[in-house]
């Protein structure tokens, strides 16, 4: 009585210490970060982006002048020359704007100007035409006069090269807290514009992206180092210009009121002007990014040909930049494979100017480490009490929960929570822990399993008390018919059950089976937990064996239609489902040797031998050809039957002879004319006159073949896409 709860608490002493051990695991892979898992939650975060996208901003003040198509089909190739160039700020400074911003560099002399194009002639013009131009200002000097006439804003380029060139910076910085140089990006080089252009603009910015390992921007630095040099993005720099500001604020760990402990964790924020900006650590943003919208850039044509509406752009934040896919400033977001990069900026500024953002809490690994740890405790309390269907639902919905939250937590909130490390956790487990409980419970059904193979028939013990020297290992070689039965998808059936309900299941199931075998003069040779072995004409004699093995076939298959219909009763009473449950059976004769069999401890009447095998593969074809019945030709000699019918000439494994299969027509159904004829042309490899006939044969038979037929089918097809080598008509199972 007391083996069984040791038995309970051993078994649960495994389970958690494996609960406990995966959790051990979730940590260290929490901690580690592995690259797969941040792929996964970067596709999680541009899911959300995909599903919430941001809404564009209502009279947005910031404009696009692209250099298009349009522009360069009417103002011709690029680059244009800076005299156009400066027109371009002119102009757009008459119109009202408050910050022009160029995402473009000007790194060279232009070779427009004339003084450029001297150097192309001969010696003889050049000389001729140099005091000409002598006092023509430079294309490079009137647009830098523009510039300086100007609110406007250049692009550099930080790179890793290191050069003499230092960042020409325009913004002054006042710092609080750790020093942000720790923590934001840096770079030895710097590309620059002339140093005529640069020096005449109010303000200078990089333009650095930094994209992930995928290529795709989500995020975009606001500082950066360049050399020893704290620098401001392009559009940092934008809005301090257009807030007409001078300063730069950043705000760091350890700052005045911060909440860093005297840890270093980074930038908090930035502030210039008016506007406030929670960062990441490394004094980055992440972008939410919006539908982009082509249609409201201004081509840079209308501009230079006067054809904007006048005020069209009064304090207006004007970028300029190359929408031309022939120019190649293109880059890929969460949103779109490719769109301008002038536009990505436009989405970060009018971002800023909105106060929208996507923020993850410095609170946020934590929770979700927290959750996971949550969550597959949840997992592994139901999973050891409940069937494995719940516990499947149970983590499924727990998986769609934390997708469901993640996005709301997105889409109300602007929060960027990892739904992916809980999620996966959930999955992981759930799948460990069902192997893991499926295996233990075979092992319980196992020994039920063992338990059962002790009982024996009434027949034998009856002749073994009136014959007790026949209680003693050995046997005779005796002509036996031999049945196999057992119940389709058991695995399935036993894991909804406990074992207290799978053992009742198991008694309803082999009780009334059992009886009629015992009533047919049969002996049970063994149970094999859901499978009975039972044969004929042992111990006792039995001259029609074949025939009354095949009317307690007969008699089962209808006994199980009776048990559907009172478990099924019995189900609804109760409340559950309930799905039929099938049986196999197989059917065959021939010589055992059949006797006390074991060892001097222990043994049992049983039936050994060659019969006893096919009789078994006999059983487990029948799920293939989906019938409840098949008998071996053995049987049929034995007890000729007219509802008997062919069902195919196969190789079992283990055995190199073929046999003949059967089955038993159900009582008022008849063979269809079209059988035997399909199986000749199917033995005789005529594919074509065997699919004719099959279909004739599925369209006309009896509902008993239907899905023996439908077996055929499938094979037919395998077999004439790709025909077996010496086809026989013999069809080979290497499965048992």
């Amino acid at each position: 009585m007391t083996s069984k709860p040791r038995r309970q608490i051993r078994n649960a002493s495994f389970y958690w210490g494996f609960v406990a051990l995966f959790l051990a695991a979730v940590t260290i892979a929490f901690v580690t970060q592995p690259a797969l898992l941040q792929s996964l939650r970067l596709i999680a975060f541009d899911t959300y982006q995909r599903l919430a996208p941001a809404a564009p901003l209502p009279d947005s003040p910031v404009r696009i002048v692209a250099i298009d198509e349009e522009a360069l089909a009417r103002q011709g190739q690029w680059p244009w020359p800076r005299s156009m160039m400066a027109q371009l700020t002119d102009e757009l400074r008459d119109a009202g704007a408050s910050a022009i911003v160029f995402d473009i560099l000007f790194a060279e002399p232009d070779r427009t100007s004339p003084e450029q194009m001297l150097t192309w002639l001969p010696q003889q013009r050049r000389q001729a035409l140099s005091g000409v131009i002598a006092d023509w200002p430079t294309h490079d000097v009137l647009f830098a006069e523009a510039l300086a006439e100007s609110p406007t804003i250049l692009a550099v380029v930080l790179h890793n090269e290191h050069t003499e060139m230092s960042f020409p910076l325009k913004a002054g910085f006042a710092v609080a807290g750790d020093d942000p140089g720790a923590f934001v990006v840096g770079f030895p080089g710097v590309s620059d514009n002339l140093p005529i252009l640069s020096e005449a603009a109010q303000g200078v910015g990089f333009i650095n992206w930094v994209p992930d390992g995928d290529q795709i921007v989500r995020r975009a630095p606001l500082l950066a180092l360049q050399g020893e040099t704290l620098t401001p993005s392009l559009d940092l720099e934008t809005l301090r210009v257009a807030q007409g500001a001078s300063t730069i604020i950043v705000r760091s760990s350890n700052a005045h009121g911060a909440t860093a402990f005297g840890r270093n964790t980074g930038v908090n924020e930035v502030r210039v002007g008016g506007a406030t900006i929670p960062t990441g650590p490394s004094g980055d943003i992440s972008i939410h990014f919006r539908a982009s919208q082509p249609e409201l850039y201004i081509s840079a044509a209308r501009v230079l040909n006067g054809e904007i509406e006048p005020g069209a752009l009064n304090g207006a934040i004007v970028l300029v930049g190359a929408t031309a896919p022939g120019l190649l400033d293109l880059r890929a977001t969460p949103l779109d494979a490719a769109i301008p990069g002038v536009e990505i900026h436009q989405q970060i500024i009018e971002q800023i100017i909105a106060g929208n953002y996507l923020t993850r809490p410095d609170f946020a690994p934590g929770i979700e480490w927290l959750v996971a740890m949550l969550a597959v405790l949840l997992v592994a309390a139901v999973a050891e009490r409940t069937s494995a269907a719940i516990s499947a639902t149970l983590g499924i919905a727990l998986i769609g929960a934390l997708l469901a939250g993640g996005a709301v937590l997105f889409a109300t909130a602007g929060y960027l929570f990892d739904p992916v490390f809980p999620a996966a956790c959930v999955f992981v487990f759930a799948a460990s822990a069902a192997t893991y409980l499926h295996r233990r419970a075979e092992v319980q059904r196992a020994e039920i399993r063992r338990a059962f193979s002790q009982y024996v028939a009434p027949s034998i013990v009856k002749e073994l008390a009136a014959h007790p020297e026949r209680l003693k290992l050995g046997g005779e070689v005796r002509d036996l018919t031999l049945l196999v039965c057992d119940i389709r998808n058991f695995t399935t059936i036993a894991e909804k059950l406990s074992a207290e309900e799978m053992t009742a299941f198991i008694n309803s199931f082999l009780t009334p089976l059992t009886d009629i075998i015992i009533e047919s003069g049969g002996t049970i040779d063994k149970y094999m937990g859901d499978a009975i072995l039972a044969f004929w004409n042992a111990p006792m004699d039995d001259a029609q064996h074949a025939l009354h093995a095949l009317e307690a076939s007969r008699h089962m298959g209808a006994k199980m239609r009776d048990l559907n219909v009172k478990w099924r009763a019995e189900a609804a009473a109760a409340g559950r489902a309930f799905n039929d449950v099938s049986i196999g059976i197989g059917v065959n004769s021939g010589e055992c040797c059949v006797g006390n069999l074991g060892s001097d401890r222990h043994f049992d009447y049983s039936a050994i031998g060659d019969a006893v095998n096919v009789t078994a593969r006999l059983e487990s074809l029948t799920k293939v050809y989906g019938l409840m019945l098949l008998v071996g030709e053995e049987t049929v000699t034995r007890a000729p039957n007219p509802g008997f019918v062919e069902v195919d000439l196969v190789r079992v494994k283990g055995r190199g002879a073929p046999s003949r299969i059967f089955t038993l027509l159900p009582d008022g159904d008849s063979l269809p004319a079209e059988h035997q004829p399909f199986l000749k042309a199917y033995r005789g490899g005529h594919w074509d006159e065997a699919r004719a006939l099959l279909t004739r044969l599925q369209d006309t038979s009896v509902q008993s073949l239907q899905k023996l037929y439908a077996a055929y089918a499938q094979r037919l097809a395998r077999l004439a896409a790709a025909p077996a080598e010496g086809w026989d008509g013999v069809y080979d199972f290497e499965t048992k």
